[in-house]
This record gives C-alpha cells, sequence and structure tokens, in this order.
C-alpha cells in the first residue's frame, strides 16, 4: 500500500535523478570562467527561462516542502544560466559574480533591510507575548470579537486600515489578531489568507503607500500618481479580492482545500490540520511570565505603525522639505521600515523595563526568541530572493515582454486583458509584483493614448494582474510574509489560498474584456461586483451540503 510518506519519498527520489541526469549534460565540467560582462546564456530570454520558478512550484505543490522545491529550482536555473558548467553554476548560485547569486542577494541593502525589519518585528512580538501583552490583548478581544466572524471581519478591517506598506500590513495584522482568531478555532490557513488578502490588494489601491509610490516611480512621460490614482476603479483583481474575502466571510462559505482546514479547526480544535508547524516551537519558548496589559500590546503597535510611517517619509526627503505626497513617492521602503521598527524597539524597551513589567534579562532573552521565531521566513526569503535572481540572469523578463509586445497588433479592445495574464505569469514565475510592473508598464504607457481610458484601463490590468501572479506564487516574498505572519506553514497558505485567488482572476479576466469596449469605470465596477458577488454565491450553492453550520 502506498503510503503519503512514501510517495513523497518517490517523488523526491525522482528530482534527485532529474538532477544528476542535468550534471550528466555538463558540457565542460569546471571548466573556464567567461566574463560576466561577455556571458550570455544559451537559453537567455527562451521559454527555457521560466522553467526554473516553475519547477520549484511545481515541487512544492507535490512534496509540500518548500525549502528543498526552492533550491531543485536555483540549481536547475543555476545549471541553465551556465550552459551546464559546473563551475560557473555553483558560482552563479552561491557568489556574488552575478547579480543572481545568494551572496549577491544578502549583500543588496534593500533585502538586508527587510531581512532586519523582520528580526526586529519577531523581537516585539516575543516582547508582547512574554509580557504578558498578547494574552491580555487575546482576553480582551475575545469579549469584544465574540464570534469566528467578527473575528475574521476584525482581521480583515485591520489590514485595510494598514495599507502603507505590505510587509508591514502582513507581520503587524497576524501579531495582533493570531490570538483572537485561535480563540475562535479560526484555521491558520484562513487567517493567513485574510491577511494576504489584505496586504498587497489594499496597498495597490492606496494612494498613499509603498506602492503607489513604486508605480508613480516607473511611469515616464505622464503623471505617475495621477495615473495611479484614475486605474484605482479598473484594478478589478484587488478590488473583487477584497470584496471575495468579506462575502465569504459574511455568508459563512468556504472551498477547495481551505474547507478541510476550517472544518478542522472547528470541529477538531486544530488550527494546522497538518504536521508542519514550523512556529509551534516558537510560541511556546514565549510563554507569558509578566502580568502585561492590553495597553502593553496595543502601544507598542501604534509606535511601530508611526514611527514606521515616520521612517519612510523621511527617507522620501519630507523633512528636507518634500511634501508628505511626494515624500511617500521618493521613499526608501526597506530603510524606512527598518529606522521605525528599531525605534519601536527602542520604546518598548522604555515602555516594559521602567514599569517593570518585564525585567532586563527577560527582555534580553526575547532577542534571540524573535530572531529564532523568523528563521523560517528568512530562509524562503532567501532562496526565493535568489530564485528570482537566477530567473532574471536567464532573461524570463525579456521574454514575457517580448510576448507583450508582440500581442500589441491584436484588437485592441482585447490589450487589457492581455496584458492581465501576462503579468500573472510573470509575477508567478519571478515572485515579484513590483519586477513585474515594473518590467510592464514601460512598455504598456508609450503604445497607449495617453489621453485615451485605455491607458488608464491598460495600467490598472498591469497593476492587477502583478498582484493576482504574486498572490498566486509560493516564492512570492509578500505570501512567505503572509504565512509568517498568522504563522501558517507556507505551503499550506499557498494550497489554500490559490483556488480563491484564481477564482477572482477568472472574473477580472472576463471584466477586462468587457472594460476594454465599454471603457467607463461607473459601468464596468458594478458590472465586476455584481459578478464577483454572483460567482462566489454558486460556489455556496455548489457546496451547499459540504459547508460547516452557520454560526449562531
Amino acid at each position: 500500500m502506498k503510503t503519503k510518506s512514501n510517495i513523497k519519498n518517490r517523488w523526491l527520489g525522482m528530482i534527485f535523478v532529474v538532477v544528476l541526469v542535468a550534471t550528466a549534460m555538463a558540457t565542460t565540467a569546471f571548466g573556464g570562467e567567461a566574463e560576466a560582462a561577455e556571458y550570455t546564456s544559451n537559453m537567455y530570454a527562451t521559454v527555457w527561462s521560466l522553467v526554473p520558478p516553475l519547477v520549484a512550484i511545481i515541487l512544492a505543490l507535490i512534496t509540500k516542502e518548500v525549502y528543498s522545491s526552492l533550491f531543485v529550482g536555483i540549481v536547475v536555473g543555476g545549471l541553465f544560466y551556465a550552459n551546464f558548467d559546473l563551475k560557473m553554476a555553483y558560482l552563479t548560485i552561491f557568489t556574488n559574480d552575478t547579480d543572481g547569486g545568494m551572496l549577491a542577494k544578502l549583500s543588496d541593502s534593500w533585502n538586508v533591510g527587510i531581512l532586519i525589519f523582520l528580526v526586529i518585528l519577531g523581537i516585539i512580538v516575543a516582547l508582547m507575548n512574554k509580557a504578558g501583552g498578547s494574552a491580555a490583548y487575546g482576553k480582551w478581544a475575545s469579549t469584544t470579537f465574540k464570534t469566528r466572524r467578527s473575528a475574521m471581519l476584525g482581521t480583515s478591517l485591520l489590514g485595510c486600515l494598514i495599507f502603507v506598506d505590505d510587509y508591514f500590513n502582513c507581520l503587524t495584522v497576524g501579531s495582533v489578531m493570531r490570538p483572537v482568531t485561535d480563540t475562535h478555532k479560526v484555521s491558520r490557513a484562513k487567517l493567513a489568507y485574510l491577511i494576504d488578502a489584505t496586504a498587497a490588494p489594499v496597498c495597490i489601491i492606496a494612494p498613499i503607500s509603498s506602492w503607489a509610490a513604486a508605480v508613480a516611480g516607473v511611469v515616464e512621460g505622464v503623471n505617475g500618481l495621477d495615473l495611479f490614482i484614475r486605474a484605482i476603479p479598473y484594478n478589478f483583481y484587488a478590488l473583487l479580492t477584497i470584496l471575495t474575502m468579506v462575502v465569504l466571510t459574511m455568508t459563512n462559505t468556504d472551498f477547495g482545500p481551505m474547507l478541510e482546514h476550517e472544518r478542522n479547526a472547528q470541529l477538531n480544535g486544530d488550527l494546522y490540520t497538518t504536521d508542519a508547524r514550523p512556529y509551534a516551537g516558537a510560541e511556546a519558548s514565549t510563554a507569558p511570565v509578566g502580568n502585561g496589559k492590553v495597553i502593553d500590546l496595543i502601544l507598542p503597535v501604534v509606535v511601530l505603525i508611526i514611527s514606521c510611517v515616520i521612517g519612510m517619509i523621511y527617507t522620501g526627503g519630507f523633512f528636507d522639505g518634500e511634501t508628505f505626497i511626494d515624500a511617500f513617492a521618493n521613499c526608501d521602503a526597506s530603510v524606512g521600515l527598518l529606522l521605525g521598527s528599531a525605534a519601536a524597539l527602542l520604546i518598548t524597551f522604555l515602555l516594559y523595563i521602567p514599569r517593570k513589567v518585564l525585567t532586563f534579562r527577560q527582555f534580553m532573552e526575547c532577542l534571540p526568541e524573535g530572531f529564532k521565531a523568523m528563521v523560517p521566513a528568512i530562509m524562503i526569503l532567501t532562496f526565493a530572493w535568489t530564485l528570482s535572481g537566477v530567473t532574471g540572469l536567464l532573461g524570463a523578463d525579456v521574454f514575457v515582454a517580448g510576448i507583450l509586445e508582440n500581442s500589441t497588433g491584436v484588437l485592441q479592445a482585447f490589450i487589457p486583458v492581455i496584458v492581465f495574464c501576462i503579468a500573472v505569469f510573470l509575477a508567478f514565475a519571478t515572485g515579484t509584483s513590483w519586477g513585474t510592473f515594473g518590467i510592464l508598464l514601460p512598455i504598456v504607457v508609450p503604445i497607449m493614448d495617453p489621453a485615451s481610458e485605455m491607458l488608464t484601463i491598460t495600467v490598472a490590468a498591469t497593476l492587477a494582474g502583478a498582484v493576482c501572479g504574486d498572490h498566486c506564487s509560493p516564492i512570492s516574498d509578500t505570501t512567505i510574509m503572509a504565512s509568517t505572519g498568522a504563522q501558517c506553514d507556507h505551503v499550506n497558505h499557498v494550497s489554500t489560498q490559490l483556488p480563491y485567488a484564481l477564482l477572482v482572476a477568472a472574473v477580472s479576466a472576463v471584466n477586462y474584456v468587457i472594460a476594454g469596449f465599454v471603457q467607463n469605470w461607473v459601468i464596468n465596477l458594478p458590472i465586476a461586483i455584481v459578478s464577483m458577488i454572483v460567482t462566489v454565491l454558486i460556489i455556496r450553492k455548489a457546496y451547499g451540503n459540504k459547508e460547516l453550520p452557520v454560526e449562531k
């Protein structure tokens, strides 16, 4: 009889054989090095450039093991880039000989800033747990959020309120609402979905956010921020994702793998469903020792939000005379989050130690505990960045951009849906939404009439597709952050969210076809909203005999 363990081992064995065969195909084992500036892979900007991320994604979904899957994808990408020269592939993967290697990614100031922000936030969460602030908040919230529905809606509302940055959104919402959703037996997979559905989708429709700044920065020849604002009503994927999340919560509807996780959480009290529980040890190691109050959680979080916003506008030149909007448009989110979180940690020290909520020794003990809690996220991010870097070396972005350029000759009304689908695929394969619209917008904007509504629709389709692909991709940093914030196994989050994301993507694609002909958001947006609600109700009817009991 075949067991899950045997099947998993079989797949891993097959993967190992494939890697060995690819290695055996090396044309020059440990051959001479080529100058990076003159070197071009034989697979550059071909369909083969998309194979490494697809290998990693497919393996992650099959084996349910993300670290080895990402690493196999990196190895395949390194071999492809080096034309199967083993020495060059090895150096490409691990060093900074190219911009895509692991060392190159870990020495990038943006990436290092995000990692430090992660560690500091992990420390703050550990401090709030040890001080008893999280426990006190959980008790208070259990009387305020009396039902599962109100707990999930409260999570969604908090996610919508923290719109300045998706990384910050994921980790803050998770740390604040996790005690509440745990009390009401909301599965960690569902919590991760609620966090992810209010991270990038909210940021991409918020004019004051790091995402708006990124979009404005890559659009030339027009007012980038003005174009971003005009595109909001046409950003169907972001808007419909938020709508779908609310409708699913209000109607007590789930489907696909998420239904199993929710049933198991409510009926058996198991929030994880699978054996993969990467954060269970971290929770046990930060058991409360102080008599903290609700203020000991609320105040550090509020300080964190305020200080991170100040840090971001500081990097954008606000204190040097720039306007608030321009400061956001020019900010360095990585540095801003680092500065803000460091300031919040210092203020937390001043809040806890003088009041004797924690002793100095207890405070210091939380530093390594917070770091350890973020190790899974750091590992996944490191591998994901390296895989994205190797994919970039293979010219996956050039290949996909070429497809877009060749599609401009089709009937113009279908350009938005074509751009949407291309953006979805590129973001899915590379794991980066910013990189996706950074590549596609400079291509899309020049080919459209600056005064036309079609430009606005196409830009919105680009942004929507980038967020959609980011949502679906296991190697997306935002998806990884959502898993981390919910303390959910990453593969569980991806597999349970994927059906929801694909459903919204399908409805969005249909509405981009309609928008290409109608070109009026006053008409298009209501049609999109109604079509999404009807689709969810059809899904609810199809799963009517399987859904969980409606909460009283």
